[in-house]
């Protein structure tokens, strides 16, 4: 296992959505509090940073360049992270630059960034072209990868993993199923690896929010190389295959990033019965899922696995 920069207010809660399970009329419901891990209104990517930042130091880069969509969490906690650590921060994003920032982008602006903007399909180009610009200003360059979804970054996944069936034995909690907000994947990865390290037997359920150009085939091939290179980084014995991921293409909507019925529901339903707020792009997509199936009677007991992102609905006002 790489080092750890200590980033994260850990272990999230582990609690039970008492109002919403009786609103459904479905089966025990639960929700993995990871909105609440303290960088920059929190979310999952904090968890990955940990491992992410502590390399870059070891490394003694002194820029960290990640990628990602305008709304990007992950852009936003690596901002943070890199504030903490003392580092540059270098953003690539996805589309223009709006006329009046808001939401996560706001925040990246506050924290310093430097940001800049292409096409959607050229981000992982351009932070190349972006990182040998800084070697030639000699200055140290760390490319994180969109969603911080490597084998470094999913060790923070394994732990998490480690960190739920802690949980589960001190509450008596027993979920069947995880259910998870897919995209870049380094997060159900990590949790898959963790499933299988440290005992948990249920099954894990990643949402599809994007599968992009992949295809559902490649996405649980690259699923697996994630898990299996994060095995070689912590230097465990155990191996994933692609048939260990369990995936749900069936919300994409009409696309990522926009806003349907799904995502209004369950955004409405949570808040208004939880006080608890999900994201208009990852989350609120997810949980719809759960809101779905939870009427249909087809989850049993079930553990939502909040990733965070409720700073991008200040940009979603329109859509909500």
């Amino acid at each position: 296992m790489t080092n750890r920069y200590m980033l994260a207010q850990l272990p999230t809660p582990l609690e039970p959505l008492t109002r919403l399970s009786a609103f459904l009329g479905g089966p025990p419901l639960y929700i993995k509090r990871d909105d609440q891990t303290g960088l920059a209104f929190g979310g999952n990517k904090t968890r990955k940073l940990e491992f992410l930042i502590a390399d870059a130091l070891a490394q003694k880069a002194d820029v960290l360049l990640t990628a990602g969509a305008a709304q990007s969490n992950h852009c936003r906690q690596t901002a943070a992270a890199a504030v903490r650590a003392g580092l540059k921060c270098v953003l690539v994003l996805g589309g223009s630059a709006p006329g009046s920032p808001n939401g996560n982008l706001l925040l990246d602006q506050l924290l310093g960034a430097e940001i800049h903007w292409t096409e959607r399909e050229r981000r992982a180009e351009r932070m190349e072209e972006l990182a040998e610009e800084i070697r030639k200003e000699g200055k140290r360059p760390y490319v994180i990868p969109i969603g911080g979804s490597n084998g470094v970054g999913a060790q923070g996944y394994v732990l998490a993993m480690q960190e739920l069936v802690a949980q589960i034995k001190n509450t008596g909690i027993h979920p069947d199923t995880i259910v998870v907000a897919s995209s870049s994947g380094g997060t159900q990865a990590g949790m898959v690896l963790g499933a299988k390290l440290y005992g948990y037997e249920g099954k894990i359920l990643g949402i599809s929010i994007d599968k992009g150009d992949r295809g559902p085939e490649r996405y649980e091939v690259e699923l697996a190389e994630i898990a299996n290179s994060t095995a070689e980084v912590m230097e465990v014995d155990v191996r994933v295959t692609p048939e260990d991921f369990f995936l749900d293409y069936g919300y994409l909507g009409d696309g990522y990033g926009i806003v349907g019925f799904t995502e209004r529901e369950a955004i409405a339903l949570m808040a208004r019965h939880e006080g608890i707020l999900l994201d208009p792009v990852y989350t609120g997509r997810a949980f719809g899922a759960i809101v779905k199936n939870a009427k249909a009677g087809m989850y049993g007991s079930t553990l939502f696995w909040h990733t965070g992102g409720a700073a991008a609905l200040f940009a979603y006002g329109k859509d909500l």
